[in-house]
């Protein structure tokens, strides 16, 4: 078995790969995982596969990754594209591009992990189910932990209603405030094109157990490739990190204000991103 994974890093592992996973922090036991069951040679060499997204296929054009600073940090982006498509690239830019390299631990929706082989992969590459707890520790951790306050409301998006930002919670910023960690702004601009959605058939998801069931623009001319991803172009924006201060334990009105101006600075960068681009499936 070894010599099959041997074989298997010598075709994904060259010298950027290997360089960046020297480069990680060994934050593992003895078995080569951490608490939350990240192995980080699976998790570079999945990065592999996914650089070629990054770099290929969404030609993904990524703006302020010296905005991520070393220890703690809450990225907050938004969130659309029905697939996590934007986390994907997101976590890709930051192992590929921030300086040192940092691995993202995306808080993903409780509905994931139902998906096949999708619990053990997502957290081998560090995602985790997002809940208040965990997302804590890691930040008492010194980890890069990535938030999407829209959480489904976001994802599950149509196309007439790309790059609105739907409502926030207010569990990131309680977090922030009780660990001290700064908040990055992220606007994530190619995810909502990605597979674009006419229409949201709730009951049926309701039936399913699904949050959204999308109805793609494209179907019934593609099939089910009409469930894969556009090459759409994608551009990222990091904004300079914020810092809070108050009682984590505070009204939702107070919380809510500090909520604000992080939403504020992301419609900012989302309206950067808008402008840069020169078209949805641009070089």
């Amino acid at each position: 078995m070894g010599s099959i994974w041997d074989r298997l890093d010598r075709f994904l592992l060259d010298d950027e790969m290997r360089s960046i996973l020297e480069r990680l922090p060994n934050k593992v036991n003895e078995f080569g995982y951490d608490a939350w069951g990240l192995h980080p040679p699976t998790a570079v060499r999945s990065l592999a596969i996914t650089r070629f997204l990054y770099r290929h296929y969404f030609r993904t054009d990524a703006n302020g990754m010296e905005n991520i600073p070393s220890g703690r940090v809450l990225l907050i982006a938004n969130h659309g594209g029905q697939f996590p498509m934007d986390g994907l690239v997101a976590g890709t830019g930051a192992v590929l591009e921030a300086d040192p390299p940092r691995i993202v631990r995306a808080m993903v929706e409780r509905w994931v992990p139902t998906l096949p082989f999708a619990s053990t992969l997502f957290a081998r590459c560090g995602q985790i189910v997002g809940n208040r707890e965990d997302c804590r520790k890691l930040l008492e951790n010194e980890e890069c932990v990535l938030v999407f306050p829209e959480g489904v409301r976001g994802s599950g998006k149509t196309i007439w209603h790309r790059y609105e930002l739907q409502r926030f919670g207010l569990g990131f910023m309680r977090l922030a405030l009780e660990t001290g960690a700064p908040i990055v702004p992220v606007g994530i601009v190619g995810s909502e094109e990605s597979i674009p959605s006419v229409y949201d058939m709730k009951a049926i998801a309701r039936l399913i157990g699904a949050p959204y069931l999308p109805v793609p623009a494209t179907l019934p001319l593609l099939g089910p490739l009409s469930f894969l991803p556009l090459p759409t172009k994608f551009v990222l924006h990091f904004g300079e990190p914020m810092h809070f201060e108050g009682d984590p334990d505070a009204s939702d009105a107070e919380v809510s204000d500090k909520v604000e101006q992080v939403k504020d600075a992301m419609r900012d960068l989302i309206e950067r991103g808008l402008k840069k681009r020169r078209g949805i499936f641009a070089r």
